[in-house]
């Protein structure tokens, strides 16, 4: 299993961290000793003092694809969730600054919650879904799938030009605004409809 994750994919995220609109998706991979789930507690990492929280909503892929067309794409995941891209911005300050790859400050142990997922046949627009992120009991990021750069099923014919998808497979598809930091006491819980979808405590 790997992710597969998706930088830059709302406009407003894009242009908070005073990045360029892409023209095209940009992609990262996440190991799959990077996933944190069943609520699991998030252990602040020593190699950082700056580590932010994007809230995402995931994919789970469910047949295996290679060049796969739009107009079949949507029978490759079927099943969505909700995450979180830990992200160590200090770490990827730097990196950027140098013109390095960011996998130090996206790829490191636990840097991906995964919650529950649900069957995307149980909803009605998948087009059209809120997230939202809460810390301390505090609003902090909304975002509707509507606001995608890039849909699920572009997402899904773009990487599959390059990468095979695999069954279990996870694609994180992309943070709206209102990334921000957690430090230690911190408490996450992320919704997707209303629906809580994950908690996590910061330690």
């Amino acid at each position: 299993m790997k992710i597969i994750a998706v930088g830059r994919n709302y406009i407003d995220h894009a242009k908070e961290l005073n990045n360029p609109v892409p023209e095209k998706p940009v992609i990262f991979l996440k190991p799959d000793t990077a996933v944190l789930k069943d609520n699991k507690d998030f252990y602040y990492p020593e190699f950082s003092k700056d580590i932010h929280y994007e809230v995402e909503v995931v994919l789970r892929i469910c047949n295996e694809g290679k060049h796969v067309s739009k107009k079949f794409a949507h029978k490759y995941y079927d099943s969505i969730g909700l995450g979180i891209d830990f992200t160590a911005r200090d770490l990827q300050s730097d990196l950027k600054s140098k013109g390095l790859p960011w996998e130090l400050a996206k790829a490191f142990d636990h840097s991906a919650i995964v919650s529950n997922m649900i069957f995307k046949e149980e909803f009605d627009d998948l087009q059209n879904l809120n997230i939202s992120l809460q810390k301390n009991n505090e609003t902090v990021q909304i975002g509707n799938t509507k606001d995608m750069i890039f849909d699920f099923d572009s997402l899904i014919t773009f990487v599959s030009q390059y990468i095979t998808l695999r069954k279990g497979d996870l694609i994180f598809t992309g943070t709206p605004a209102g990334v921000g930091p957690v430090k230690i006491g911190d408490k996450l819980e992320g919704f997707l409809e209303e629906k809580s979808m994950f908690t996590c405590q910061i330690k």
